[in-house]
């Protein structure tokens, strides 16, 4: 390479042009000064002949994976050996089972591999290094994962360092956690297995302004935002309770996860009584009884299946949309559908028979299915869309709506609307339950709730009446007052304020007590019976125009399918306001 810089450079300044055009071209170079034909300074490429020296890892390195390796074995073996026994992994096989993570995904000193899954990093693994304590990581890992092909933050606790309590340095890397998700937009998944907060150092995280309670602001402000994913391994007490509750979706393990705002012991001191963790806060009691548990798995492994499943149905926020796949055809034939539902209006049915007539075939995944029976709450897909279903169940107490069922619904409303999945609402129900049990249960109360999630969802929605539909009840399944984008009938639907038995009671029980003869009283009502569910049959509904249509039973799928997709792109104005006041 010849090079011509100006007449006025010096013979210093002319070799180190060339020295610095030779190393950056790696070619020979000659630099002329001027006019001048004779060069000023000459410089010879490097000689590519001669290989590059190779460096390789130091002792320092080596001293640091040395240190790293140590911290992955967790705590103590004898309490490594307890996990065994209770038939549960140890936090770093765990991780392993997630995300199918080498040793090298994990921090050891092999290569990385070229695996899709695993652990992308871990944050804070140094934490507590220095503790005169075996306290590695601090008994919490943190760190971002791809889990079924998309990328997530998660958490974990280490049960062998202190019971996986949390304490200073764990809090603050949950913490830092939470708020980074605020940032990226990913979805957390929280692997729970804590005793709570550690007593003994209780000073330096319990009340500060970046304390344990700040997980739970941090909670509450993820919340709508990215999906919050909690999947409990063991007694979790007092705090560490709080994380599964907060979460839109908790999973328990059969045997092994409980949750409780105090543990046995000290229930039996506070209160006297004498009851076992399973019990007070076991995976049954919680999917049964309080609701707080969506899933329970039978083992680690079907719990890390029911999330793959479940997170295929969310988007990872709040701006977009939930993911589709390509359509399949229903597990039974929609051509079935009039045949499941019964001509006698109080007849019982399973409503999962038109469920799987509807969606796609194998995609309906319930969630809450023990509690609050009389509806049925989870996602499906229809012709690949993902959709929140919301469908009352003739099989449990004639579909009539309880306080539990109410509130299961509202919620599950409320976290479809939060991440963009369109509701159908499949309705037959007599409306909500009346009753001394059922008011000091708060039906007011719960179903206020149902009906004000429902008013409130600005995603798409879909009403069908499949049969009955009485009273409050078309409110809370968002009938045409509720603004969904559609409200079509099966020719099996009646839509009115009460049943026929409950409307002749009201209206004509005393003309009723005045016929002596008993053959023409019964009489009498069966006409006023028939009369009555004339006025109120679907057909004087589509003739007013209440609803949009009868559709035939064989075609409510294509219908759902058409309807839907012409929908997917509706928007719809919220009120100028901060927030509502029902909750």
């Amino acid at each position: 390479m010849k090079v011509r810089i100006g007449a006025n450079a010096t013979a210093e300044e002319a070799e180190a042009v060339a020295a610095a055009l030779a190393e950056h071209y790696r070619d020979d170079v000659a630099v002329f000064v001027g006019e001048s034909d004779t060069p000023a300074a000459t410089r010879d490429g490097p000689d590519e002949s001669e290989p590059e020296q190779e460096y390789e890892p130091t002792d320092r390195e080596d001293e640091l994976w040395d240190e790293i390796e140590e911290i992955l074995e967790g705590g103590p073996e004898k309490y490594k050996e307890r996990l065994s026994e209770q038939g549960k992994l140890f936090v770093r096989d765990r991780l392993d089972l997630w995300f199918n993570a080498e040793q090298s995904s994990a921090g050891s000193r092999t290569e990385s591999g070229d695996g899709d899954d695993g652990i992308l990093f871990e944050d804070g693994r140094f934490a507590e290094w220095d503790s005169d304590d075996q306290l590695p990581a601090d008994g919490l890992i943190t760190g971002a994962a791809e889990f079924e092909g998309r990328d997530l933050h998660f958490m974990a606790n280490d049960f062998t360092v202190k019971a996986g309590s949390m304490a200073e340095k764990g809090v603050e890397k949950f913490l830092r956690m939470q708020q980074r998700a605020l940032k990226t937009g990913k979805p957390v998944l929280y692997l729970m297995d804590s005793s709570g907060g550690r007593i003994d150092q209780q000073s330096g995280f319990f009340a500060n302004r970046e304390g344990i309670g700040k997980y739970y602001y941090n909670h509450s402000q993820l919340s709508g935002r990215v999906p919050q994913i909690c999947v409990l391994y063991g007694p979790c007490i007092a705090g560490a309770a709080y994380t599964p509750v907060f979460a839109d979706f908790t999973v328990m393990v059969e045997g092994m996860s409980a949750m409780a705002i105090a543990s046995p012991r000290m229930v039996q001191m506070v209160t006297g009584e004498d009851i076992d963790m399973q019990e007070l806060g076991g995976a049954r009691m919680h999917a049964e009884e309080s609701g707080s548990a969506d899933l329970v798995a039978t083992d680690e492994e079907h719990a890390r299946e029911l999330v793959a499943q479940l997170t295929s149905y969310l988007p990872d926020n709040s701006d977009e949309k939930p993911p589709q796949t390509d359509g399949r055809p229903p597990e039974k034939s929609p051509k079935g559908i009039d045949a499941v539902i019964p001509d006698a209006p109080n007849r019982a049915y399973d409503m999962h028979e038109v469920v799987e007539r509807v969606v796609d075939a194998e995609s309906f995944f319930e969630l809450k299915e023990s509690y609050g029976k009389e509806i049925l709450t989870g996602f499906g897909r229809v012709d690949g869309r993902p959709v929140g279903i919301v469908a009352n169940q003739p099989a449990e107490r004639a579909g009539a709506i309880f306080p539990d069922a109410a509130e299961k619904a509202a919620e599950f409303v409320w976290t479809c609307d939060a991440y963009n999945i369109p509701l159908l609402y499949l309705a037959d129900t007599p409306g909500f339950m009346a009753g001394s049990g059922v008011e000091k249960d708060a039906i007011l109360e719960k179903g206020k709730k149902m009906i004000y999630a429902t008013s409130a969802a600005t995603v798409p929605k879909q009403c069908v009446v499949v049969r009955k539909a009485y009273g409050a009840g078309i409110y809370a399944m968002s009938g045409p007052a509720y603004d969904p984008e559609s409200t079509i009938a099966l020719p099996s639907g009646e839509i009115a304020i009460m049943g026929p038995e409950a409307a002749i009671n009201a209206v004509y029980a005393n003309k009723l007590n005045d016929i002596d003869d008993p053959e023409e009283r019964k009489k009498r009502e069966q006409e006023l019976r028939e009369e009555y569910r004339e006025d109120i049959d679907v057909h004087r509904m589509a003739s007013d125009v209440v609803i949009d249509d009868i559709v035939p039973p064989s075609t409510l799928r294509d219908e759902l399918v058409n309807r839907f997709d012409f929908y997917e792109t509706v928007e719809k104005d919220v009120p100028d306001k901060k927030h509502g006041t029902i909750i």
